[in-house]
């Protein structure tokens, strides 16, 4: 799933516009003049000086802290939402309403309701929604997948989540760890991604029984910690557990175990690979190591942008196709199957808060 170098002719470009000027749309700018086919044309940001610095870093000709404007610009053809994750809903009608394709950051939106809204929006105007998981497009993730869908591991027996990540107390400022415009603590923001790589391997749980603590940032109004057990309604079981107090912070691992095998990913380093029954490719998966990516075990920034490169080439991939007639190959996650995480995760914020398991909506 490389991206490929080389630029696509001017009449098969898209036009992207970023909402939002900090250290994710950054990533968002790198990823778009990375992909094939794609090419930065606009910021709006409420600041004006660093929507005009990320615009002259990025190529893009219009810097503004107008929405309107960029929404109006003649060569827009999608946009970028990388505001803080309680105002997603907001500009994403604005961009419907002007007909404009988006790709959100995760999550969709802080709750099951919003991101419904969203998405019926997206529906009736026909645009698309490109939800950010990156960790989706990783190499060995989708080893695992295509092993569980191939039936190698039977029955399953386990599935589990481990984010045990450290976020020093200066993270904590502004948005972060808020109700309104985070929608959470360290489960929403920093362990959504395992919460998504889990649900696309091993389902959506029938029941979520969680509990949630604030252990070392007692400033924050959400959790600094949070356990879960699951119960799928196969008769598996499984586990999450989130932190942003556990120095000096660990590779998020993912755990799959089951009858005829077991596999551990950490980030995107296949750390085991154990199947009854042997295939040929087995030790090459064993030997890959990690494809890249990055870790924001301790630091935010220190995730590279190349799975956002993959998927933004997802998606203009399948923009063009459509746009030139072609059957369009499909995206490697759209709108309903991003809400599965923030169900999830809402559903195990309300088992901490009402003491009883919750089936998530």
């Amino acid at each position: 799933m490389a991206a490929p170098q080389s630029k696509s002719p001017q009449h098969s470009t898209l036009g992207f516009g970023i909402i939002g000027s900090g250290m994710i749309a950054r990533f968002h700018a790198r990823a778009i003049n990375g992909a094939q086919g794609a090419r930065l044309v606009g910021v709006a940001s409420r600041n004006a000086e660093t929507a005009q610095t990320l615009a002259a870093e990025h190529g893009a000709a219009l810097h503004t802290t107008q929405l309107d404007e960029l929404l109006a610009h003649p060569g827009l053809d999608v946009v970028c939402i990388t505001t803080p994750s309680g105002a997603h809903l907001e500009p994403a009608l604005a961009a419907i309403a002007a007909g404009k394709h988006l790709v959100i950051e995760k999550p969709l939106e802080i709750t099951p309701a919003r991101i419904d809204s969203l998405l019926a929006a997206a529906q009736s105007a026909g645009v698309v929604v490109a939800p950010i998981f990156q960790a989706r497009f990783g190499q060995n993730a989708q080893r695992i997948k295509a092993a569980i869908s191939s039936g190698r591991f039977g029955r399953i027996a386990l599935a589990s989540a481990y984010v045990k990540w450290f976020r020093a107390a200066e993270y904590y400022s502004g948005w972060k760890g808020t109700r309104l415009l985070d929608g959470g603590g360290a489960t929403m923001n920093q362990s959504i991604h395992a919460v998504d790589l889990l649900q696309w391997f091993a389902g959506m749980p029938a029941e979520v029984f969680g509990r949630t603590t604030r252990r070392v940032h007692l400033g924050i109004e959400c959790e600094d910690t949070a356990v879960a057990s699951l119960r799928y309604a196969d008769g598996a079981l499984g586990t999450i557990e989130a932190s942003t107090a556990a120095y000096p912070g660990w590779e998020r691992r993912i755990e799959i175990c089951g009858e005829h095998g077991s596999v551990a990913l950490e980030d995107d380093t296949i750390t085991r690979w154990d199947f009854r029954h042997a295939q040929p490719e087995d030790a090459a998966i064993r030997a890959a190591g990690a494809s890249g990516g990055g870790s924001g075990a301790s630091d935010p920034s220190a995730i590279t942008h190349e799975r956002h490169q993959l998927q933004i080439q997802n998606l203009v991939d399948h923009l063009l196709a459509q746009r030139e007639g072609r059957a369009p190959q499909p995206l490697g996650i759209d709108g309903p199957e991003a809400r599965k995480a923030v169900s999830l995760i809402c559903a195990l914020y309300e088992s901490a808060a009402t003491g009883r398991p919750v089936t998530p909506a």
